[in-house]
């Protein structure tokens, strides 16, 4: 066993380099800030209750003037949000609009939701949404936000609601999150979605006591709120924050994340997604076969044909995005790689002419390692364990935080290269600078790199989408 240590990777904003998003956009600015097609304004659809878009446009405007630091010993971890109008580093506004602010009336919500009644109550809630979303869209918003009301939390919690027979075979089936973000994409005009929960831009709203006792995540400071969220819409209104640095001699690489998902009726697997990203970070989804569970190991495989076609697919979808094809491969999956797989994936990209390729298995290892002291080892603390397989802290403490951010003991990931002709410490320090590509929070440290994150998301969108229904090829439209 060989240990060696990953320095944090840096990403490359507008004007420099950084290790950390937040610093990286205060200081340099958004990657693409001098682009054309750079979002300079936001204009922001709103649908929910009247008190919440109002109290959602008062945080918006207190977020423009900026937003002071929380007092902390470790400042690196809370730092201010610099504000977001023209003249901060985010070098773009919102635009607001009564005409497309659409209001959702908060007294229809029902007292509580049995269990008879849940599915039907998550799918008439993300149907009322949708209906004032593509009102929003039509009239020109370009990302749309859907403020939920409080007394809908509890409702579309799965925790909270009862059977009033205990003997009755409903099952809970419906996410609302995710049943909203499919219903949209059946609408073609309807612009990416944020939900935004009251507890984001108001601290006096709590929920009420739960009947079950389940762990929450504590609220997180203003200025982190702000942070996500602005970075968020950002993203969705078409720019791009960040990306990984790339030497101009290194390779153009395509990464693919596969991962799968089950039916409503659990009847059959799918290949979730193939998420085609490049080193700027842009998505693309592609849906794939059915799969299932193997005799041999008990894990989820495609067969070869497949596999094949999942890769061929993924990468005429990159060319039809690029214009170009890539020079390397990098296929991301949870699960091990059969022969099968192998051949197929193989194939699909030896076939295109692509010389390069590396097909990595990544997954949560049991193995644990520690470091005197009180905090866990430092993020980027791996070890090779042979030349094809490796250990991987990707959460643990950080330097420029001076601490530990976590809550929990963090587990490694256990990095196999099932077959590559590249060296695994290059392979594994290509996964830790892939944890840092998601838009969805300013978070460094992700567990896991936005292949697999993204597949994953994917995937439970996509349970509710038919085979013969629109699901976007978009990534922005999932997050």
């Amino acid at each position: 066993m060989n240990p060696f240590f990953i320095q944090e990777p840096e990403l490359q904003f507008g004007d420099g380099r950084h290790i950390d998003i937040r610093f990286g956009i205060s200081n340099y600015k958004p990657l693409d800030y001098r682009d054309k097609l750079a979002p300079k304004s936001i204009t922001l659809g709103i649908v929910g209750p009247d008190r919440n878009i109002s109290d959602l446009r008062g945080w918006l405007e207190l977020c423009a003037k900026g937003i002071e630091a929380k007092s902390s010993n470790q400042p690196n971890l809370f730092p201010s949000f610099p504000g977001f109008g023209s003249e901060t580093p985010f070098d773009t506004k919102f635009v607001f609009d009564s005409r497309i602010e659409r209001q959702i009336s908060s007294r229809d919500l029902p007292k509580s939701v049995d269990l008879k009644g849940y599915n039907q109550f998550i799918t008439d809630l993300a149907d009322s949404y949708i209906k004032e979303a593509e009102s929003c869209s039509e009239r020109g918003a370009s990302v749309i936000v859907c403020a939920l009301p409080i007394e809908a939390l509890d409702l579309i919690d799965p925790d909270e609601v009862e059977a009033e027979d205990a003997s009755t075979t409903e099952t809970l089936e419906q996410d609302f999150h995710d049943l909203l973000k499919a219903r949209a994409m059946q609408i073609q005009q309807i612009k990416p979605i944020q939900i935004v929960l009251p507890m984001t831009y108001s601290e006096k709203v709590r929920r009420k006591k739960r009947k079950k006792k389940t762990e929450s995540r504590a609220l997180q400071d203003s200025a982190t709120r702000a942070w996500n969220f602005h970075t968020a819409l950002y993203y969705k209104a078409g720019g791009a924050p960040w990306r990984l640095i790339r030497d101009e001699a290194e390779l153009t690489t395509c990464f693919v994340g596969v991962s799968f998902y089950r039916t409503l009726d659990g009847s059959m697997i799918f290949t979730s997604s193939a998420q085609v990203f490049n080193e700027r970070g842009q998505g693309l989804i592609v849906r794939g076969s059915p799969a299932k569970v193997a005799k041999t190991d008990r894990d989820i495989h495609m067969t070869g044909d497949g596999a094949k076609k999942l890769i061929t697919d993924a990468l005429a979808a990159y060319r039809d995005e690029h214009r170009t094809m890539p020079a390397r491969v990098v296929v991301h999956k949870t699960s091990g790689f059969d022969e099968d797989e192998i051949e197929g994936f193989s194939k699909g990209i030896e076939e295109k002419n692509i010389d390069f390729y590396d097909l990595v298995n990544i997954s949560k290892s049991h193995t644990k390692l520690f470091r005197s002291g009180l905090y866990p080892p430092l993020r980027g603390t791996a070890v090779e364990i042979d030349e094809f397989q490796a250990l991987l802290y990707s959460r643990g403490a950080v330097d420029f935080f001076q601490t530990y951010p976590g809550m929990y003991v963090p587990r490694p990931l256990e990095v196999v290269a099932e077959d590559t002709d590249r060296s695994i410490s290059d392979i594994t320090s290509e996964v830790l600078a892939l944890t840092k590509m998601n838009w969805n929070n300013t978070e460094f440290d992700n567990s896991m790199p936005i292949t697999i994150q993204a597949a994953r998301r994917v995937g439970k969108i996509l349970k509710y989408i038919g085979p013969n229904q629109r699901a976007s090829p978009l990534y922005s439209s999932y997050m």
